[in-house]
């Protein structure tokens, strides 16, 4: 054997037996010979067995057999010897430790490097091999039994955790059981703390090993070691040493890494074919594809099995005779820390498994339900723990499990403020913390609870319940807490409610990332065949991510809130009913929360929790109608059948209280009696017994169980009470003396008041479920934690109701990922949390206090400002603006720095959504500020305001300054500034210090100046951070921000007593730092700014109106300097304040400030200026009419330098600027100071048309047209189109015509005039059309509206100073207008009739100047274009002129009628005295003097009238002469008709011989001449005649043509007559035949005789026309002629030359023709 032994390795060339033979001559050599000789001898043989195999011989001798064998190399009979002595070795009825450690340390070997392979179970005996290894590892458990060696239990240990980890080996069902055990008893039984630990170590690890099996379904996983960190409990003082925490880390770490140190044996161990479990493994994953989730794998089945072991492992008690086994309270304990560790780790699969989510609800829970009412701490924190697990993982799957846990282990610590448990309410805020680091958890509990009708309110009543913790005892109040352990609890609570906020905004940031709103519902009978979403194999992965495979409802936001709007309702109607019930069930009925049925009503009666018992009893004994029905309904749904009556009292009384009148409880008894009847028809002979024996019953409860009652009813007295109640017989006594014996055991306790303060939110799963008799029961009290048996069938009862549960479908899960459910949790959260920072803030100065506060503000201003919740988000912001104390420095606090740097916090991260709660922000940045400038001894802002408009101009003087308080302390005392701000005021002050009254003590301002050093810890950066950070700001945001920052400007500098700039000078640098952002946006900045600038400009406070104006300035300036593109208005926006003040302001420095300010910013940014014009010109406008001469003078300065130096930036831009600067210089025209500037501007105009001409601003028939096209809608200008600069130039020219100073109306006019004249030739022929429509016609439309055309009155007298048109004017006009019209001839030659009819307005004026005017201009015009005008045109003149002379003579029938009536008194008369007269006669003497007026009037009229009528017919005699030529037959005509109708007006003026006398009369009482009637007559008729003798001897022809020489005869014929009638011969035939014979002529009077003297003249020329006619004619018209001539010879005569001409005719005329 020796030598044997030297050529071959111990143990043969096997794999196996290299690792056998060692260990088995290690055993050979440890055992005792005598006590081990059987043991011996077979290593013995195995050795000799072993050696001549090897690994390949093996399968060739055995083939059949090697696929059984449990080691590898082996055949199955070699592998049972094999193991055969190591199981010997480990007998303990034998073995010793010297034999026992090398026979555990072989096992190890063989399972740490897979020679030893296949299922091990204790349960199959049926398999030999598998009986081998069961052997092998009972004896290895057998180690672990009892108290023994500790170096054979740590080898035992190792032999344990390396058959879990080898990947070989499959423990089966009992065999894993039996492992736990072991360990179990290691832990709980050895002598060894190390060991202990150690065992600890190996179950924690074989349950990572198996459970991540499970979760992969192979046996081939990866697993980390655990570390005994995770497992080491606390409370067990004898596991806390170092050095021992150290051993059994470094023993499990050597445990997990054993089997790879050897190489050969792990190269071995790579060519070992795949173990029998796991081809196995393979065919079980094909099964289970087949049946689904029904079957799952061994694997996955052994798991499952071991999960529900620990569960039992945990829920073993205590017994009554050693309630305080501290040895089961550590296995208690390592069964819930093992059951915490597999929940941690649990994967995908177990929470979508079934199987396993149905072991968990009814192990899991179970094990958590009993061990609630359990003492120790270590337990009650393990349970947390737990919860904790299955809350983060198994919620979806949870939910009513969940809503039970949770007020059971969290709220009811939660919510014990006087009394709880120092450690367990430690717990549970520890528990809360861990909860908000997933905030996906804290919104499926409020979405999945708190909206739901049927669930607890969680959110609520733990935000309530950490509020009420965090604001501590109540004064009054009898509490357990020391000061420090309260202190403690208000500081952790105060953190969970910050961690709450702040995992809500976190979850807010989240969700706002992912995008769309999307909602899952799980129900609980889901599925597991879809896919599964994780995030990782440790299990930490959102849950409702995990439940994707269950069913899902889409829902809404909306869905939400009206559950939870239906629960609040739900809930009110609750309130309601317990108060008053009848109108509870009314509000539920109206509000549909039930129907108006009586059974509805019963149901919801008994269903509902949180109804108050007592109330539900008085309203169940009412008597009125529904009511009655009601319970009646409510007792017919219970169910008393196979009940004794006994326990259907009881039964009965559960759902109320008993009312306390006996009426109601008779009513209530009776029918509960015949219910009771119903149900169990053989129990008594008739209700009345049951009705009876109920009140017996209760009496009886009453009297045994009352402390008040001293002498207690017997049984006897109880039996003898009812004799004869069942219809006259009685009851058994048997049966009776039973009942009595379990009333007096056990009282009937009725329904306990549910509206108690932790009960208020209802919760029908606690009813539904008994967890309300649960907690009656364990009190919830440190004294009564124990188990008591009572609680057994509690316990199943709920067991019963959690499966009842888990069968129903309609319990869903939702999982919310839509924000606006933070709204909804807001407004629960809001109101308690705001309290509880608020409190804690102001009355703590703990720096980890007060920080949690502010963080928890921070949040909530975070939520509520991103979700609009506008009353909620400004109260949060509100709140901590006053926390920041800056309104009473003298009491400021480090919290109060710190409140300012959160209040700096929000400023920056969230003011995007701050909106109006910017206002609070900028506040106390300002106030800040102020308290800043004074520490450092700036001068106060007010000084800023002290220097006048004319200082301004200079160097500011210097101001004095405050002395540094920092510095010089006290030395600062006397100064007003410093002494407002230490006495402080109110935050919703408008200004600091406004009690003037108060008194500062010494000590208020030592603590001001101190506190003032607290401000050096937010520097100006910070400050000014937020302002720069204003570019970052979305639209919507930055308008809000100044709209805020506006507002407390405007309050700083209405302050009456010390106005400030901070604000204002930010405006600035905020509106500088945003002049980049879209014209959109900035349009809108603007619009703020623009009123606020405007508002205060028009302060009444002067000085900080001046310098409001010069920070616009300043701001101007820099947006000039941007370039603005063409067609846009912002420059024109941004300068619009400027223009609003001008206009508004009563003050004239602010005026003279903006002129200022306008002139200097135009001409240092003239380049940069194009819309801006338009503001410019509009200042420059309202200051030209502006009362103050400088005003005046510096505006109209500055446009003179604007038009002589920058007119082509003026007309680079919209057409409308230089509009506007037209407009603005025809102001200026109407200045009151200075006529010089007014003729200066109008000069200007001048200029402004000579620079447009220079700049070839032509107007073509184009650009016109497309003028006129835009002009009708298509308003498109181009820059292109000059109509928009020439027209308003034109425009406003013309209508200073109508100026009603006399040398602006002359200047306009001339200027427009030679404008036209001079630049006309760069006019198209349509635009002169508009020039002629628009500017020209409306200068004489004033002068052709002013012409009576309506009958003068007789009152009526003609004013002519009181006219307003001045006719030299009329002159220049009239000229202007026919040069110009001459001088474009070929252009406008189509407006000839409208300058025509102009010219003939004129001629109508009652003005012999105008008139003159008008027929000069006429005369004019023709001679210059007569000559190139045609026929039409000419026609067209005459034609005009015609019409013109014709409206000339209506004024003479007008006179006539005014003098009808007038009586001229006679000259005597009028000179009688005045004292002669009576009263009538003085009244008479008014009308004379109104009589004369009239003729005054009348007389002067037709002067005028004779005047213009005499200028006509000079002017048709000037026509004919100049332009006879060019007249035919028509011309003529019209020529002739108007001098025709002159003569015979002139005529009919000359007959009224009563107007004659009047006019006579009335001249010679005023002393004037007499109108010229004769004269009138005379020169039309010797004009007419001239006229025709002119026609005959021009033209002879035409007047052939015309018949002239008839009409010069009728004329001559017409006019002798005249003069015969006159000097009183006017005989016709028929007188001259029949009359008298005369025979004496009277002499003339003198005033006929100087009528005839006046008419000698025309009768002159009248007969040498007449002896100037051919002989022929004078011949033909001799007969006519004749007898006038003859007549002529008796006449009269008043001149000689008649007589001689007369003498003339009859010598030289008419004597040859009787001659011959």
């Amino acid at each position: 054997m020796t030598s044997s032994s030297s050529s071959h390795p111990l143990g043969g060339a096997s794999s196996a037996g290299r690792v056998l033979g060692p260990a088995l001559d290690k055993i050979i050599k440890n055992a005792s010979w005598r006590k081990h000789s059987a043991l011996v001898a077979a290593c013995k043989a195995v050795l000799d067995r072993l050696d001549p195999l090897s690994d390949s011989s093996a399968p060739a001798a055995d083939p059949p057999s090697s696929s059984s064998s449990i080691l590898f190399g082996l055949s199955a009979a070699d592998a049972d010897a094999a193991l055969h002595p190591l199981t010997l070795a480990l007998d303990p009825a034998s073995s010793s430790p010297k034999v026992a450690e090398p026979a555990l340390d072989c096992a190890q070997k063989l399972f740490s490097h897979r020679l030893l392979c296949g299922d091990i179970d204790h349960s199959s005996e049926s398999e030999p091999s598998s009986s081998t290894a069961s052997r092998l590892l009972a004896a290895v458990f057998a180690c672990c039994a009892g108290p023994g060696d500790d170096a054979v239990e740590l080898a035992a240990l190792k032999v344990l955790i390396a058959a879990v980890r080898s990947p070989a080996v499959a423990l089966r069902g009992e065999s894993l059981a039996q492992l736990v055990r072991s360990c179990y008893n290691v832990y709980l039984g050895s002598q060894s703390a190390a060991n202990q630990l150690c065992a600890k170590l190996v179950l924690a690890q074989a349950l990572t090993i198996i459970f991540a099996r499970v979760e992969a379904d192979t046996m081939e996983v990866p697993v980390r070691t655990v570390s005994i960190a995770d497992m080491m409990d606390l409370s067990d003082r004898s596991l806390n040493d170092a050095s021992l925490v150290q051993t059994a880390q470094n023993f499990i770490n050597e445990a997990m890494e054993a089997g790879s140190t050897d190489a050969a044996l792990s190269a071995l161990s790579t060519k070992m074919p795949q173990p029998q479990q796991q081809q196995q493994q393979e065919k079980n994953n094909a099964a289970d594809a087949e049946a689904g989730n029904g079957e799952m794998s061994k694997i996955r089945e052994d798991g499952l099995s071991l999960f529900k072991n620990l569960c039992k492992l945990s829920m073993k008690f205590s017994m009554p005779d050693n309630p305080e086994d501290p040895l089961l309270l550590r296995g208690k304990v390592l069964s819930l820390e093992l059951l915490k560790m597999v929940v941690d780790n649990a994967g995908p699969f177990w929470r979508t498994n079934d199987r396993y989510l149905g072991a968990i609800k009814q192990y899991l829970c179970l094990s958590l339900l009993k061990n609630s009412a359990l003492s120790a701490m270590s337990i009650f924190q393990l349970l947390c723990s737990i919860f904790m697990g299955l809350l983060s993982r198994f919620r979806s799957g949870l939910k009513e499990e969940i809503g039970i846990f949770f007020p059971m282990l969290v709220l009811r610590v939660l919510e014990n403020i006087l009394q709880p448990s120092f450690l367990q309410k430690m717990t549970v805020l520890n528990l809360w913390d861990k909860i908000c680091q997933d905030p996906q958890v804290i919104v499926d509990i409020f979405v999945n609870y708190d909206c739901d009708v049927d669930a607890p309110n969680i959110f609520e009543r733990t935000v309530n319940g950490l509020v009420k913790t965090a604001l501590g005892v109540p004064p009054g109040s009898v509490t357990t807490l020391s000061p420090a352990q309260d202190y403690t609890f208000r500081n952790e609570s105060i953190k969970c409610l910050a961690t709450i906020i702040k995992s809500m905004g976190a979850w807010l940031d989240q969700q706002s990332k992912i995008g769309d709103f999307y909602l899952k519902s799980t129900e609980t009978d889901h599925s597991p065949d879809n896919p599964i979403s994780i995030n990782g194999e440790e299990g930490n992965g959102i849950d409702y991510e995990l439940q994707s495979d269950f069913s899902v409802e889409l829902s809404g936001a909306a869905t939400l809130e009206q559950r939870r709007a239906y629960k609040l309702e739900l809930q009110k109607g609750i309130t309601l009913f317990n108060r008053k019930p009848s109108k509870g069930i009314e509000f539920l009925i109206n509000t549909k929360k039930i129907t108006s049925s009586p059974e509805a009503v019963a149901s919801f009666l008994r269903s509902t929790a949180g109804l108050n018992a007592t109330t539900i009893g008085d309203y169940l004994g009412e008597r009125d109608e529904f009511p009655l029905k009601v319970m009646h309904a409510y007792v017919d749904s219970l169910n008393f059948q196979g009940m004794d009556f006994g326990e259907a009292i009881r039964f009965f009384l559960r759902g109320f209280r008993l009312p306390g009148e006996a009426q109601k409880i008779d009513r209530i008894m009776e029918k509960f009696a015949e219910r009771y009847c119903k149900c169990n028809p053989n129990s008594f002979t008739s209700a009345d017994t049951a009705y009876v024996l109920a009140y017996s019953v209760i009496m009886l409860n009453t009297d045994a169980h009352n402390t008040m009652v001293r002498d207690k009813m017997s049984k006897a007295d109880f039996i003898r009470n009812n004799r004869g109640i069942d219809d006259g017989k009685d009851l058994p006594e048997d049966y009776l003396g039973s009942l009595y014996d379990q009333i007096v055991k056990s009282e009937i306790k009725m329904s306990a008041d549910s509206s108690t303060a932790q009960s208020k939110q209802p919760s029908s799963i606690n009813k539904l479920l008994g967890l309300d008799n649960i907690f009656n029961l364990v009190g919830w009290k440190q004294a009564e934690e124990k188990a008591l048996g009572a609680n057994d069938f509690l316990i199943r009862h709920i067991q019963d109701q959690f499966k009842a549960k888990s069968g129903k479908s309609e319990s869903v899960f939702y999982a919310v990922t839509d924000t606006a459910i933070l709204r909804f949790m807001m407004e629960v959260c809001w109101a308690p949390m705001m309290a509880a920072f608020s409190v804690t803030l102001d009355q703590s100065d703990d720096k980890a206090a007060t920080s949690q506060c502010l963080q928890g503000f921070r949040s909530a201003v975070h939520v509520t400002t991103v979700m609009r919740m506008q009353t909620q988000r400004d109260a949060f912001v509100t709140t901590v603006a006053k926390f920041t104390c800056l309104h009473s420095a003298a009491d400021m606090k480090q919290k109060n720095i710190d409140a300012m740097k959160a209040i700096i916090s929000i400023a920056i991260e969230d003011g995007n959504y701050l909106q109006e709660a910017w206002e609070h922000v900028l506040t106390c940045l300002s106030r800040f500020e102020h308290l800043h400038l004074l520490g450092e001894g700036a001068p106060p802002d007010a000084s800023f305001f002290t220097v006048t408009l004319a200082e301004s101009e200079e160097k500011l003087p210097k101001v004095p300054t405050i002395p540094s308080l920092k510095r010089k302390g006290n030395n600062a005392l006397q100064h007003p500034a410093v002494m407002a701000v230490v006495r402080g005021g109110s935050y919703d002050s408008a200004s600091i210090g406004n009690n003037t009254s108060a008194l500062v003590t010494p000590e208020q301002i030592n603590s001001f100046i101190s506190n003032l050093n607290l401000l050096d810890q937010i520097g100006n950066f910070e400050l000014n951070h937020i302002f720069a950070h204003s570019q970052r700001l979305n639209g919507d945001a930055i308008v809000a921000f100044v709209k805020a920052l506006c507002k407390v400007s405007m309050a700083e500098l209405q302050s009456p007593t010390d106005p400030r700039i901070f604000s204002l000078t930010k405006i600035v640098e905020i509106a500088h730092y945003n002049m980049s952002r879209i014209r959109l946006v900035w349009s809108r900045i603007w619009n703020v700014l623009s009123d606020f600038f405007v508002s205060v400009g028009l302060s009444e406070n002067l000085s900080v109106a001046i310098f409001v104006m010069d920070s616009l300035r300043q701001l101007a300036m820099k947006f000039l300097e941007r370039e603005e593109l063409a067609n846009y208005n912002f420059q024109n926006e941004f300068l619009r304040p400027f223009v609003v003040v001008m206009q508004k302001s009563s003050s004239s420095e602010i005026r003279e400030l903006i002129v200022r300010c306008v002139s200097q910013m135009v001409l240092s940014r003239v380049n940069n200026v194009k819309s801006g014009w338009k503001s410019v010109f509009m200042v420059f406008t309202t200051a030209a009419a502006d009362d103050r001469k400088n005003i005046v003078l510096l505006a109209f300065e500055t446009m003179e330098k604007i038009v002589r130096d920058y007119f082509p930036y003026i007309t680079e831009t919209e057409t409308t600027t230089f509009t506007d600067c037209v407009k603005c210089l025809i102001t200026f025209t109407n200045s009151k100071f200075n006529s010089d500037a007014s003729l200066n501007a109008i000069a200007f105009l001048r200029f402004c048309a000579v620079k447009l001409a220079e700049e070839g601003f032509q107007v073509k028939d184009t650009e016109y047209q497309s003028n006129a096209d835009a002009s009708e809608g298509n308003a498109v200008n181009s820059k292109d189109d000059h109509t928009f600069f020439w027209v308003p130039l034109l425009s406003g020219l013309s209508k200073l015509t109508s100026d009603p100073r006399p040398t602006i109306r002359k200047g306009a006019l001339e200027v427009l005039f030679d404008i036209l004249k001079d630049h006309g030739h760069l006019f198209s022929s349509t635009f002169w059309i508009t020039i002629f429509d628009s500017v020209i016609y409306p200068i004489f439309s004033t002068k052709e509206g002013r012409i009576p055309t309506s009958p003068v009155s007789a009152t009526t007298t003609e004013q002519p100073d009181e006219d307003s048109w001045n006719y030299e004017i009329d002159s220049v006009a009239a000229k202007c207008l026919v040069n110009l019209y001459v001088t474009f001839f070929d252009i406008v030659r189509p407006q000839l009739g409208n300058v025509v009819s102009i010219l003939t307005t004129y001629m109508r004026s009652p003005n012999q100047q105008s008139a003159s005017t008008g027929v000069a201009s006429l005369l004019h015009l023709t001679e210059n274009i007569g000559s190139q005008l045609s026929e039409s045109e000419w026609k067209g003149v005459l034609l005009r002129f015609k019409e013109a002379a014709f409206l000339t003579s209506s004024v003479f029938p007008r006179i006539v009628r005014i003098m009808q009536d007038v009586e001229i008194p006679d000259k005597t008369e009028s000179l009688s005295d005045a004292d002669q007269y009576s009263d009538h006669e003085f009244a008479t003497d008014d009308e004379e003097e109104a009589n004369m007026e009239t003729a005054s009037y009348a007389i002067v009229r037709l002067k005028s009238h004779i005047a213009l009528q005499l200028l006509i017919v000079q002017t048709i005699a000037k026509l004919y002469k100049v332009h006879w030529r060019s007249f035919s037959s028509v011309h003529m005509s019209l020529l002739l008709e108007m001098i025709s109708s002159i003569a015979a007006h002139a005529s009919e003026v000359s007959s009224e011989r009563a107007l004659h006398a009047k006019f006579h009369k009335a001249c010679s009482l005023l002393e004037i001449s007499e109108p010229p009637f004769f004269h009138f007559e005379n020169e039309s008729y010797e004009n007419y005649l001239m006229l025709l003798q002119s026609l005959l001897h021009d033209n002879p022809s035409l007047a052939e043509e015309m018949n002239v020489e008839s009409q010069v005869v009728m004329i001559c014929e017409k006019i002798l007559k005249i003069y015969l009638t006159c000097a009183g011969y006017e005989l016709s035939d028929q007188n001259r035949k029949d009359g008298p014979t005369l025979h004496w002529i009277l002499p003339l009077g003198s005033a006929k005789k100087e009528e005839l003297a006046a008419r000698a003249s025309l009768v002159v020329l009248v007969m040498r026309l007449i002896s100037s006619l051919e002989t022929d004619s004078f011949k033909r018209n001799l007969p006519c002629f004749f007898p006038l001539l003859v007549n002529l010879i008796r006449c009269e005569h008043s001149s000689g030359e008649v007589q001689r001409v007369l003498y003339d005719i009859f010598q030289s005329s008419i004597g040859p023709i009787i001659l011959t």
